[in-house]
Order: structure tokens, then C-alpha cells, then sequence
């Protein structure tokens, strides 16, 4: 069976911002008894046939409130607008024999009605309930009742109906299915698209704060607008000025006599509020704050970019900013520039969000400069409201766009990112830089995981899932890019260069063989072919190197020839001026290859590496494809190398997360409470068994023992020979203080040890470490290995695999990666260390049981998910027996709080 897991909301799932399917933005919360105002002229603006509807038979407003506001350990959520609550939905847990079932409602104000509000609120109660332990909902509704009948129908849940008397009962599971995680996902799809459309595509646009000073950002905004030919009318706003730019302008938005989708806000900080209720006032739809002193200068900053988004939601306008360079889109039926970069590109596939304005503007020029057009770019500033999130989920939609590129130096929603990051990247590739890579030093941990997770180790495993690539700078993102934006990712690894120079291809051949390519030799069918075409001199292996005189006929028909073999997936091909030919007439005669061969059917990918400073004359076309063209073969290389590895990604199985027999959630989280009732900290090594074993793991059983006469009790008890290890309340390197004594074969070894750890304890001054002794059989055989958790502040719970025992921290050769896993994110896992072979038989080595090893990456994944209160846990060893005889856990160490 497969556990289905719903897209993360864009905040908690039971507060935050929700949008409507028409896109309008709202509120969500918990509803509590200082709401009983609010629900009362809710509750007065609903007609009575609602009413009476939702209560199965006419009421009074009091009985009304006292039902919709919690109590007993009923849940209720509503949605506010501007004008109050708006909608509201409820469980009410049942109190007969079955706790775990309860009754669900809704009631939505009557013109709001059919925008998606019901639905919304039952996915998010059935996720709530779920998380509390309640597996079933029952609705009670009538026949004739629609609009809950269609809540419930749409849901995608499956439902159980029965008919008694005059109503309908229906009962389903609160647990995601396959149909209500698709059908969330595509109504969170259509509602943020709906919401970003007046941001992207607005029909009109007012600047306000449009200065007629020449160098006021305000002025630029409006200037940049009216020179990059908007589709629309322009309105510039200034309350002291009748004419902005030989355009008449307007005391105030509330003053212009259209609608207006998009305002372009460039005003001081203190008049920014006043704006966006104005805004709000007048029916604008969306808003690009530029102003900056907002969140980015501190405590009370942030409160004042609260309070915008406040109002800015509660007029239902989605927001861009604040501190933000802009938006452009240059799509022809649009050609907005409502930013103040003096660069407008040219229309191409590439979409790009990001985080600094300031960089925004040598983006855009570098774009320019490489020819590569851009279908919108999105300067984000302080993502108040829209992120990048929102706009993964509308270029994703757009199939203008081709490839999407971020600058992130911070992350929202990880979860969220990864989740949408993985649907989007099997359509379109997403490149990304991320700043701040260089740790400022690991931070004091108490477990091995904490010790081995670098700043950025949850970023790579983020990026890794999600399949998006990562570029170490700007430049190599924008090299990606190039490649990606007019051509396909190569199917495979095997690369062709051809060049007119030795030296840089055998710089390319170093370059791809570094970054995981290949460079295999021509087949000999192709050696005879190349040996025709080429003079005697040439050499016809790989790289192709056609010498110095070779000319505009050579490198064609070469191309030619090798574009059209089945043993090559990419071709690069160079040329340095070397001889006659001029640049122009090479970058002539590889376009018309690359025409040719696309006319014949081949799609493999081509570079042009073209090593001259000029005589090019422009870019690189094969028809309407640009070839993408680089100055040095390292840089094509790269760009290659990452285009091959998302290549791969998006075409592996996309990975399922099992339903995993014998896993007892319920109980694993009671063991944690108990902990936590006296203070949290490390569990005791009985609570660490209980709660391994509720998991369904394979712990080895042991003996907690006060001292070396019951040791050695114990261990006759187990059989021996077994491992006598300290049980300590805190400690992390056991084995450092002589703590693990192992093999011991008879009582007397075993008192010996009790000895040597109480000695080694006591010349490692923790004397009062010793809480007892923990006796377990001794396990022979197998391979060490460790897995562990530790809580990311922003990603959640990072789960680490890798080789066990005492190096684990000096090797470091572990891989990471963002619960919830998949099975393909385990068996990655497991593949990924360098220590593998170990696993997989190595000189003459038993295979370990690998299936056994993935099970254990699963349920420790499904506990960390299932009892988000562990902040630490390891597992070393970990020992992964012969194949078909599974996995011992020899040790844990599990810390809660």
C-alpha cells in the first residue's frame, strides 16, 4: 500500500492565507470564543435557507453561535475577508463507542458560494482530524443539498452514502487518497494562477508615487512602462502634479476613472498603508511595493510588513514586495516592464524570480548580452505575500515557459518549495543559485547527525529530492539555461567534441569526464566515415580534432555525421581561430549541421564553444533555434553535465511512500509524551526499545542492569557471548570512554568490563555519567552503519545515512535527504555513499541486506513524521546482516523536546 501526502500549505495548515479559485486572497484560523461578534454577523449575513441547511431544521442565532464555536474537542476553522468571516467548517469528534469518528460541517456565506471555500475547509479539517487520531468523518446533509453534496463529491475522498428518512449520511476516511491529494493539488494550481494573472498579465496599471523628478524610481517605473509599449492604459498617480511625463496624472487612485488591476507602489514607508487601503478601496486586484523599511531593517519593520499584509489580504489583493526591484513580462500581448531596470529583454522560454533587486539589474543585462530572452522576471524583495513559491505553480502552468531560474537566499516553505519543485521539474527544469553556501561553522550538537549536517546539507538534500539543478554561480545558472531554453537535456552521457584545435578538447574531455560524462571512442563505421571528410592529419577519435585548416565544409559535414550516429547523446564542438576560417563562417556552418540534422529528426543537444572575442556576428540559429554558445569548454561542460543529471532525475520512477505494516504511531508518540511530561531530554534506554519497536524496527533486545553482579546475571540469561555497553544520560561517544566492552564470553569477562567502562568513565572525569549497563547478545558479522535525524530549523526533520561505528564523524561519508522520504529517496540513500560496495558484495564480501537497510530509512522517516517532537536520534550501529536475514540496531540514542 502507498501513503499519499498532500501538498504543504503555503503556512500552517490551520492558519494562514488562503486563495479562493478565483484567486482572491483570505484568511484561515482557528475559530475560539472571542470570535462569538464575528460569528454572529457571519451568521446574520447568511440567508436563512443556509441556515437552516446547515443545522438540518430551523434555529435561533444563539443556538447557531453556540454550535459553530469549539468545545469538547470539536475543531472550527474559518475564513475571514475584509468583511469578517466569510465561511466556516467543524468536526465534532463522536462520543459513543468509536472516538476516532467524528461529524463534519460546513456553512459559507451565500454569494461566496461555489469559489471553492467548502472544500478547502474540509481538506484542511480531514488533515487535522487525521493528525489527532480521528480515521472517519460523517456528514448528515438533505437530499436537495448541492452545494454540500458537491463539496463532498469533489473531494476526492471515498465516499460511503447512505439515505435515511430526509437525509443523506455520508462517510469516508480523513486519510489523503491518491484522488483527494490530485484534486488539492489542482485546485491550489488554479487558484495561485488565478491570483498571480492582474500581477503578470495585467489589463491596466497605476503608478503611484510617479514623480516628475527624471531620477525618482517613481518616474523611472512610469517611464520604463510607457517606453516597453504596455498593452494597456498607464496611470500615474501624484497628488501634486495634473501631468507626469506628458501624461495626465491623478491625485490619487481612487481618482482614475478605469479599473485598475495592478498598482506599482513607490512611495515613502509611512504612506504605504494609506496606499494599499486606498488600493483596496478602489477594486485593485494586486500590488508591486517597491518602497523599502519594511522586514529588512529590523523588529519594527517587520510589524509594518505585517500590517500591510494585513490589509493588502483583507482587501483581497496578492502582493509583490515590499523592497523589490519589480516585475516584467515580455510576452508581446503584454510588455510590461513595472520595475525600474532600464532593461527590457527580449521574449524568450525563461522564467526567473529573484530575492535581490540590486542583482535583478545586472541580470537582466546579462541576458541581454547573451541573447537569451526572458518570459518574466520577478523581483520578489522581502515575500511578504507572493514567493517563489506561488511562482513555480504559474510558470509551471505556462507553456510559454520552458525553463524557470531562481536566486534564493532564503527559503519560505521548504516543504511546500519541494513538493511543487518536484511536480513542476518533470515538465520544465527549474535552475537555481542559492546564496550563503559557505558555513559560518557547525553549530554545538549533541548527537552525530547534528555534528555532520552542515548550513547547507539540507539545501542539497532539498535540491537533490526535488530534482532541481543547482548552479554554483549566476553565470553557470544563465549557461544552463541557454542550453535548456532551446534544446533538450542529452538522453544519455556519452559526448562527441569536434574542434579545430588539440588543447582546449582535451580541456573539454578533462572538463566532462570530471563532471560524470563520458567521451567514448567513434564506432568504426564513424572513424571511416570522419577519415573521408577530413584531411589525412585529423584525428578521428574523440575528441574529433580536425586540425587547424579545417573549414566551414569540414566542420558541417563532421557534424553531420556524428549527429546522425546513435553512439553519441551531445555533441560539442569548438573552434578557436586558428587558421582562415573566420568565426562567422564556423558558427555558419554549425547552424547549418544543426538545421540539418533537426530536419532529419535528431534532437541532440549542441553546443558551440566558439573561442574568439569577436567576429561572430550575433547569435548562433538553426532556424529558429539558438544554439547555445559559450566562450570556454569547462563552462559547456558544466552546463551539460547538469542538464544530464536532471535528464536522469526526470526520468527514474517517481518514488511512493509506503504504507509500512506493524508501524504503531499511536504508541510511539505516548512513549514521547511521557518523556516530555518530566522535561524531555534523552529517553531511557527501555523508552528508546518502546519506541523503536512501535515503529516496527529491528532492535536486539537488552538489559538494563545496575551493576556488574547483575550484568553478569543477565548475560548468562541472553547466552553468551554479548556486549556489555554504559548506559549514560548523556553521552555520545561511548566508545571514547571505553564505554562499549564486546565479545565477552563468560561471567567473569563480563565483571571485568563493568570494571574497565566504570574505569574509564572515572579517568574521563564523568564518574557521574554511570546510570547502569546495558546487556545485549553479541551480534558477529555484518556491516556497521548509521542512520540518524536531526531537526532543520527551517526543513524539518534531515534524515543521514551512511557508514557506522566509531568513524562515522571521520569519515563523514553520509547522505541526506528531507523527510517524508520515498522508497526511491532510500534507495538513493543507500546507493549514494561511497561505502556501497561494502553492501553490494565487495571483494568476495556477503551482500548485505539492502531491501532490510531501505525498510530501516522508511519507518525512521514515518516515525520522525508521526512524533514531530523528537528533536535527535541515532542509530549506530545500525548492522546490516547478509542478505535475506536483515538489520540489528545494536544502538540508539533518541532526544525529545
Amino acid at each position: 500500500m502507498i501513503a499519499f501526502e498532500p501538498v504543504p500549505p503555503q503556512e500552517a495548515i490551520d492558519a494562514g492565507r488562503v486563495i479562493l479559485r478565483d484567486g482572491t486572497p483570505a484568511d484561515l484560523r482557528r475559530a475560539g470564543p472571542a470570535d462569538a461578534d464575528l460569528m454572529r454577523a457571519f451568521l446574520a449575513r447568511v440567508s436563512e435557507e443556509a441556515r437552516s441547511r446547515r443545522f438540518l431544521a430551523g434555529v435561533s442565532p444563539e443556538t447557531a453561535l453556540r454550535s459553530l464555536l469549539p468545545t469538547d474537542g470539536a475543531v472550527t476553522l474559518v475564513v475571514l475577508t475584509g468583511a469578517g468571516i466569510v465561511a466556516t467548517g467543524c468536526f465534532v469528534p463522536d462520543r459513543g463507542p468509536d472516538p476516532r469518528s467524528a461529524e463534519v460541517a460546513f456553512l459559507v456565506e451565500d454569494d461566496l458560494i461555489g469559489r471553492g471555500l467548502g472544500t478547502l475547509l474540509l481538506e484542511r479539517l480531514a488533515l487535522i482530524a487525521a493528525r489527532a487520531g480521528i480515521t472517519r468523518f460523517r456528514a448528515l446533509t438533505q437530499p436537495d443539498n448541492s452545494a454540500m453534496l458537491a463539496i463532498l463529491r469533489d473531494s476526492g475522498f471515498n465516499l460511503h452514502t447512505t439515505h435515511e428518512d430526509a437525509a443523506v449520511e455520508i462517510e469516508f476516511a480523513t486519510a489523503p487518497t491518491a484522488e483527494s491529494v490530485d484534486r488539492a493539488a489542482m485546485r491550489d494550481r488554479v487558484a495561485t494562477v488565478a491570483s498571480l494573472r492582474p500581477l503578470l498579465r495585467p489589463r491596466s496599471v497605476a503608478v503611484i508615487g510617479a514623480s516628475r523628478d527624471p531620477d525618482a524610481i517613481g518616474h523611472r517605473i512610469l517611464r520604463y512602462l510607457v517606453r516597453g509599449e504596455f498593452a494597456g492604459p498607464v496611470y500615474p498617480v501624484n497628488p501634486k502634479a495634473s501631468v507626469v511625463a506628458s501624461i495626465p496624472a491623478y491625485p490619487s487612485v481612487l481618482d482614475i476613472p478605469g479599473p485598475v488591476d495592478l498598482a506599482v507602489i513607490a512611495v515613502p514607508t509611512a504612506a504605504v498603508l494609506p496606499v494599499i487601503e486606498e488600493c483596496g478601496k478602489k477594486g485593485v486586484r494586486a500590488a508591486v511595493v517597491v518602497s523599502a523599511g519594511f522586514a529588512e531593517t529590523g523588529p519594527a519593520g517587520r510589524a509594518l510588513q505585517d500590517d500591510l499584509v494585513r490589509k493588502a489580504r483583507s482587501h483581497g489583493m496578492r502582493l509583490i514586495g515590499p523592497n523589490c526591484l519589480g516585475v516584467l513580462s515580455a510576452d508581446p500581448e503584454v510588455r510590461l516592464n513595472a520595475s525600474f531596470s532600464p532593461v527590457f529583454p527580449a521574449w524568450g522560454s525563461v522564467a526567473m524570480s529573484s530575492q535581490s533587486g540590486a542583482l535583478g539589474l545586472a541580470v537582466l543585462e546579462y541576458a541581454q548580452e547573451m541573447g537569451l530572452g526572458l518570459a518574466s522576471f520577478v523581483s520578489v524583495g522581502n515575500k511578504a505575500d507572493v514567493s517563489g513559491n506561488d511562482l513555480i505553480q504559474y510558470w509551471g502552468e505556462d507553456p510559454a515557459i520552458r525553463v524557470i531560474l531562481l536566486y534564493l537566499e532564503s527559503f519560505g516553505n521548504p516543504r511546500r518549495f519541494a513538493r511543487l519543485a518536484r511536480s513542476v521539474g518533470r515538465a520544465k527544469p527549474i535552475v537555481a543559485v542559492k546564496a550563503g553556501r559557505t558555513p559560518a561553522g557547525r553549530r554545538a550538537a549533541g548527537s552525530h547527525t547534528a555534528a555532520l549536517a552542515a548550513g547547507e546539507t539540507a539545501v542539497e538534500a532539498l535540491f537533490e529530492q526535488a530534482g532541481v539543478i543547482r548552479a554554483d554561480t549566476l553565470e553557470e545558472m544563465f549557461d544552463v539555461a541557454s542550453l535548456l531554453a532551446e534544446q533538450a537535456p542529452p538522453a544519455g552521457p556519452r559526448v562527441a567534441i569536434v574542434t579545430n584545435a588539440g588543447g582546449p578538447g582535451i580541456l573539454a574531455a578533462d572538463a566532462l569526464a570530471a563532471a560524470g560524462m563520458q567521451v567514448p571512442e567513434p564506432s568504426p563505421d564513424l572513424q571511416e566515415r570522419l577519415r573521408r571528410i577530413l584531411p589525412p592529419s585529423a584525428s578521428v577519435k574523440n575528441p574529433v580534432d580536425m586540425i587547424a585548416s579545417a573549414g566551414p565544409e569540414q566542420y558541417r559535414a563532421a557534424l553531420g555525421e556524428i549527429l546522425a550516429d546513435p553512439g553519441f547523446d551531445a555533441v560539442m564542438t569548438i573552434f578557436v581561430p586558428v587558421g582562415l576560417c573566420r568565426p562567422d563562417a564556423a558558427g555558419g556552418a554549425i547552424a547549418a549541421a544543426v538545421a540539418a540534422a533537426r530536419a532529419a529528426g535528431t534532437q541532440k543537444p549542441v553546443q558551440a564553444c566558439i573561442m574568439a572575442g569577436t567576429g561572430l556576428g550575433g547569435p548562433l540559429k538553426a532556424g529558429a533555434e539558438r544554439i547555445p554558445t559559450y566562450r570556454f569548454p569547462e563552462a559547456a561542460a558544466r552546463a551539460l553535465a547538469r542538464a544530464h543529471a536532471y535528464a536522469r532525475w526526470r526520468d527514474a520512477p517517481i518514488g511512493d511512500i509506503p504504507v509500512l505494516p506493524s508501524f504503531d504511531g499511536e504508541a510511539a508518540r505516548a512513549v514521547c509524551r511521557l518523556a516530555l511530561a518530566r522535561g524531555g531530554g534523552y529517553l531511557q534506554p527501555g523508552e528508546v526499545d518502546r519506541l523503536l519497536a512501535a515503529a516496527g524496527l529491528p532492535v536486539l533486545p537488552g538489559v538494563v542492569v545496575a551493576d556488574a553482579d547483575g550484568a553478569a546475571a543477565a548475560a548468562a540469561r541472553l547466552g553468551f557471548p554479548v556486549a556489555v555497553k554504559v548506559v549514560g544520560r548523556t553521552l555520545t561517544h561511548k566508545s571514547d570512554v571505553g564505554g562499549v566492552q564486546l565479545d565477552l564470553r563468560d561471567a567473569a569477562a563480563v565483571r571485568a568490563a563493568c570494571d574497565r567502562i566504570r574505569a574509564g568513565l572515572a579517568a574521563a572525569g564523568a564518574a557521574d555519567e554511570l546510570a547502569g549497563y546495558l546487556v545485549q547478545p553479541q551480534v558477529g558479522g555484518g556491516t556497521e552503519l548509521f542512520v540518524g535525524v536531526t531537526q532543520d530549523p527551517s526543513f524539518g526533520p534531515l534524515v543521514a545515512f551512511g557508514l557506522g561505528g566509531t568513524l562515522v564523524e571521520l569519515l563523514r561519508d553520509v547522505a541526506f535527504r528531507i523527510t517524508p522520504l520515498t522508497d526511491r529517496d532510500a534507495d538513493e540513500m543507500v546507493h549514494a555513499i561511497r561505502g556501497f560496495p561494502l553492501l553490494d558484495g565487495f571483494r568476495g564480501r556477503q551482500p548485505a541486506d539492502v531491501d532490510a537497510v531501505r525498510e530501516v530509512l522508511l519507518r525512521i522517516s514515518a516515525l520522525v513524521e508521526a512524533v514531530p517532537e523528537i528533536a535527535e536520534l541515532d542509530l549506530n550501529p545500525l548492522v546490516a546482516l547478509g542478505r535475506g536475514h536483515g538489520c540489528r540496531i545494536l544502538d540508539a540514542r533518541v532526544r525529545v523536546g
